[in-house]
């Protein structure tokens, strides 16, 4: 897909081609880098058609391309006459959240201009009909997150070998929240500060995160038994050895993706284990073969949960709040028979699509509220 296709792009005339966007400073000019940065994230207008949005992307200094977390394919930035401004203008659907970054030479930046976002090498975006995500803090690239200052040695025996898994009580502590791609929440996107803010506000109970950090994503979360069994009989009892104020018998399973597929497997395969889940944009296209065939989401829908959903397990006991991007076009068909199947097979079901496609950016609100619900 190739967003920028229907956008007219400004022509090279005297005064500002970003006005619309609300910088008024002509490029090349003194004051327009500043008033970019006053500016602060990527700023949409309605499309000229009146459906979704164009979106200004800038970049100073050297040819670059704007490059997007799953939604479309790169798109290449056009200087602004003989000076160091780039640019494109980026056709955006209504409601959408998206990582990106500007690549030139190689590398991956993310824009300096822009306060959210995501690692020190990716930003985020949002049209304007994204909804809020209140309590995900605004950090730029040069931000160091803080980590807890909880952590134990897990040797997690068959699962890839030792790691650190970090906890941190929220708001006094309590269920344990398991993070599946826990560095991913602790490096990537704020979930301490953001689970802190929202218990703070109560809009999600006292909790203890325990950040699993994943070594071999593949091997780890596919439909097998390991995992969970080193989890249940190495990491639940370390976490309750710890110090750190938890429950492991009130256990919520947080995954996305790959993570999420593993986190409803272990539901599925570990009853009296796992009986909550916040699940976001599950792989529910996996089979045994799937990840190394040429279209990884080509074969049945539902994949292997489905087919093991089918034998009707009894999952009254099993509260899952599913989400996935509404973006997502391909995942879509997955994860709507496996709600489905889920639902027939007596479990606590809910569903929520978010403004976003496969990415972070856009299940970070589903991942509080998830786990609040699924709490109960």
């Amino acid at each position: 897909m190739r967003p920028t296709d229907a956008v007219n792009h400004p022509s090279e005339g005297p005064g500002s081609p970003f006005t619309g966007y609300g910088i008024p400073a002509r490029p090349g000019s003194g004051e327009f880098w500043p008033a970019v940065g006053a500016a602060g994230p990527p700023a949409s207008v309605p499309a000229g058609d009146g459906a979704g949005w164009t979106t200004l992307f800038l970049w100073r200094g050297s040819p670059a391309d704007v490059v997007f977390e799953s939604w479309s394919d790169p798109v290449p930035l056009r200087r602004w006459a003989a000076t160091d401004c780039w640019y494109a203008e980026v056709r955006m659907p209504e409601r959408l959240r998206v990582t990106y970054w500007f690549r030139t030479g190689g590398a991956a930046h993310a824009d300096p201009f822009n306060p959210f976002g995501a690692g020190g090498d990716r930003s985020i975006a949002a049209t304007p009909d994204a909804p809020a995500q209140p309590y995900w803090p605004g950090l730029g690239p040069d931000a160091v997150l803080p980590l807890p200052l909880a952590r134990i040695r897990w040797a997690a025996a068959g699962t890839g070998g030792r790691r650190t898994v970090r906890l941190h009580p929220v708001g006094g502590g309590g269920p344990v929240v398991l993070l599946l791609d826990g560095d991913d929440w602790l490096y990537l996107h704020p979930a301490m500060a953001a689970f802190d803010a929202a218990a703070a506000a109560g809009a999600v109970p006292p909790v203890t995160l325990v950040f699993l950090p994943a070594k071999d994503r593949e091997a780890e979360f596919a439909c097998g038994p390991r995992l969970w069994e080193a989890v249940r009989d190495e990491l639940l009892p370390l976490v309750a050895q710890s110090g750190v104020p938890a429950d492991p018998d009130r256990l919520v399973v947080a995954g996305q993706s790959l993570g999420g597929l593993s986190a409803v497997y272990a539901a599925l395969e570990f009853p009296e284990l796992v009986s909550r889940v916040a699940c976001q944009s599950g792989s529910f296209w996996w089979t045994p073969g799937a990840p190394a065939s040429a279209d990884p989401l080509g074969g049945p829908v539902g994949g292997a949960l489905a087919a093991r959903l089918r034998e009707r397990p009894d999952l009254s006991g099993l509260r899952v709040a599913f989400d996935v991007g509404e973006h997502e076009t391909r995942m879509l068909p997955h994860c709507a028979l496996t709600e489905t199947l889920a639902e027939r097979a007596g479990a606590a079901v809910r569903v929520s699509r978010s403004a976003s496609a496969h990415d972070r950016a856009g299940w970070r609100h589903a991942l509080l509220r998830d786990v609040a619900w699924a709490l109960g």
